[in-house]
């Protein structure tokens, strides 16, 4: 009987193990190991040089967009490819992502990176500001590194378009989450021609999954993630958008430590709402 017992604990903690993966890491646990990791700072280049966690690099997050002015497409491969190189990053590499504490820009890359093949990114919770406040180190120093030989492939599994979304709208066994906030996905606001959401989609706002903590914004305990997402079905594909596909990143990052096969689209909102040809529902009558 007792063997049994403990046959069925470890099936149950096996289990878990393969549904969840904490991706996040602390500033004390990032401050004893530092030098386990690459660590990669995603603020602006003024920022970075006017002070980052020692032994940084700088990834300016506007680096993963094709061009964001017009939406959120996600960079090539050959202009990444050229990024990821000149920073010294391998595929293999333990990293560390962190932008100022917003988390958006920090999910945006980390969901860059697994597009780009890299299956060891942690974003650290806090950011900077919370390193900053809590009085961790600071270097102005700029980390020369050797040029790395990274070959870009993308996860297709990580990365929606607009041909697979439209796909995921007509499919059951597919979950399409909005992440804008009510406003725009009721169709009183948009960044595009048209307003409303992309049938099918159910809101989750990406603001949902942080909390305000010692005055940083952090992501919120596991638990109470898996209590926003009790609704979503973790045997469907899960499909998210927003409006250029950087807040999504952040459902994108809950989901993926919660053990959900997820994706983001990366010209969301900004592309679909553009598109006459393609389906909207909850149109708004105003217009812009």
């Amino acid at each position: 009987m007792k063997n049994k017992l403990c046959l069925v604990l470890i099936l149950f903690l096996s289990s878990i193990s393969l549904n969840a993966e904490e991706l996040r890491i602390s500033i004390n646990e990032l401050s004893k190991n530092i030098s386990k990791y690459k660590i990669i700072d995603v603020r602006n280049a003024e920022s970075f040089l006017n002070g980052h966690i020692k032994g940084s690099i700088n990834l300016p997050v506007n680096l993963t967009y094709d061009n964001q002015r017009i939406d959120g497409k996600i960079v090539k491969p050959n202009k990444i490819q050229g990024v990821i190189r000149n920073l010294g990053l391998d595929i293999n590499d333990e990293i560390i992502v962190y932008d100022s504490g917003i988390f958006y820009d920090a999910s945006r890359v980390f969901w860059t990176l697994e597009v780009y093949g890299f299956k060891k990114v942690k974003l650290l919770n806090g950011g900077f500001n919370k390193w900053e406040s809590e009085d961790y180190p600071i270097s102005t120093k700029v980390l020369k590194v050797k040029q790395s030989n990274y070959v870009a492939s993308i996860n297709n599994k990580r990365l929606s378009t607009k041909f697979t979304t439209q796909i995921a709208t007509k499919n059951p066994n597919q979950v399409i989450i909005d992440a804008r906030g009510y406003n725009s996905y009721i169709g009183k606001e948009s960044l595009a021609k048209r307003f409303g959401h992309i049938p099918k989609a159910i809101h989750i706002p990406a603001v949902h999954n942080l909390e305000e903590k010692d005055n940083t914004t952090q992501l919120k305990q596991i638990n109470d993630l898996k209590e926003l997402y009790k609704n979503v079905n973790k045997d469907k594909k899960i499909v998210l958008y927003c409006a250029i596909g950087r807040v999504a990143s952040t459902n994108y990052f809950a989901l993926r430590e919660l053990g959900y096969n997820v994706s983001n689209y990366d010209a969301s909102w900004k592309e679909w709402g553009n598109d006459n040809n393609l389906p909207i529902i909850n149109k708004s009558k105003v217009s812009n």
